[in-house]
């Protein structure tokens, strides 16, 4: 087992640190309940788009999308950040009250994010944070690029405050709650909703229930 994916017995908890590899994607199993530790980026429709479009620009001037990987997006300022093996929660978070270090800070839909996600995993991210289903078309980059979709509990925003530690707007600060942030956490609760094999809980948890019936 990877260093990155510690298991605590006595209460049966998975924590896993990020970012992680690769390797430590492929051992997250749809259904399962885990625990992240690490560091982790906020962004939403707003800053994904922007993201998106610097991509597809940088791609058009140039010609030559196979030698843009996470990490040469960000040494050439195209991304705020390297998204290689990284985890995007989709988190526009309400204001911090004085004394917090963030707001409430539930997730967002994920389709919302649809259109740009399969670039985004193209170019090496490796997770992601929402709630809802997700289209073919993402599914099918979480296969080939071997990534993992979590989802956060909605409605619990104030209670998954409590595991950011940490959180700095690194860039898009004119979006505002949209922003980009970068964000420490610890235990933060998530479920494996999609895996890297493409196991679907939300497609199995209707079929269990229909063949209990």
């Amino acid at each position: 087992m990877s260093d990155n994916i510690l298991v605590e017995n006595d209460f049966e908890k998975k924590i896993v640190e990020v970012p992680f590899s690769k390797e430590d994607v492929i051992k997250l199993k749809a259904g399962e309940y885990i625990y992240l530790t690490g560091t982790i980026y906020s962004a939403r429709d707003a800053a994904h788009k922007r993201m998106y479009d610097s991509i597809n620009a940088a791609v058009e001037k140039n010609q030559k999308a196979e030698d843009y990987d996470g990490k040469k997006l960000y040494e050439e300022g195209i991304l705020p950040f390297d998204i290689t093996d990284n985890v995007i929660y989709y988190l526009g978070p309400t204001p911090a009250k004085p004394g917090q270090v963030i707001g409430s800070a539930g997730p967002t839909t994920g389709t919302r994010m649809d259109k740009y996600t399969p670039l985004l995993l193209s170019k090496g991210l490796s997770g992601m944070i929402g709630k809802g289903k997700r289209g073919k078309a993402v599914v099918d980059s979480i296969i080939s690029d071997k990534a993992v979709y979590f989802a956060a509990v909605g409605g619990a925003g104030a209670l998954l405050s409590k595991c950011i530690k940490e959180s700095e707007v690194i860039a898009y600060d004119d979006l505002g709650t949209e922003a980009i942030r970068k964000m420490r956490v610890e235990e933060l609760p998530v479920i494996v909703v999609i895996d890297s094999e493409g196991n679907n809980l939300y497609e199995t948890a209707v079929e269990e229930y229909n063949a209990s019936k």
